[in-house]
């Protein structure tokens, strides 16, 4: 292999009962300011002012760190290889492709690769596009 697989930690998915609860905790008493939110996948994300790592609230996953990757179906398949397993096959998401899996040792890893560019929002930090000429359409740098 000629580089690291893991790029960098992306984001860290926090479990929480609604949106609003969440944003309430999160940006009203811990200071994080919204960078996106998507109502329809129930995630919204949030900046961290030292890294580019975000918080990523959602009513739909347990807590996990999300994995930057060049390729989530590459990474995913090296794991596989390497004697990890496949929890959830890559698929689509707006900005590239997801895959979930888990080392031998039975920690799960979310793998995200920006294949298709960055999420656009608008004035209040709802997500209204997918930017593909965005800073790292490809999914190469953070």
């Amino acid at each position: 292999m000629d580089e690291p697989l893991l790029r960098m930690v992306d984001a860290v998915t926090l479990a929480v009962p609604t949106l609003e609860a969440g944003l309430a905790f999160y940006v009203e008493h811990l200071g994080h300011e919204l960078a996106w939110r998507d109502d329809e996948l129930g995630q919204a994300g949030l900046r961290c002012p030292d890294t580019d790592t975000e918080i990523v609230l959602t009513t739909s996953m347990g807590a996990e760190p999300n994995w930057l990757v060049r390729s989530a179906d590459q990474a995913a398949a090296t794991i596989a290889a390497a004697g990890g397993s496949v929890v959830a096959a890559p698929r689509d998401i707006p900005v590239g492709r997801v895959a979930v899996v888990e080392d031998p040792f039975g920690n799960r890893l979310v793998l995200v690769d920006l294949s298709k560019g960055r999420y656009r929002t608008g004035a209040d930090g709802s997500v209204v596009g997918v930017d593909p000429s965005g800073p790292d359409p490809e999914g190469t740098t953070p």
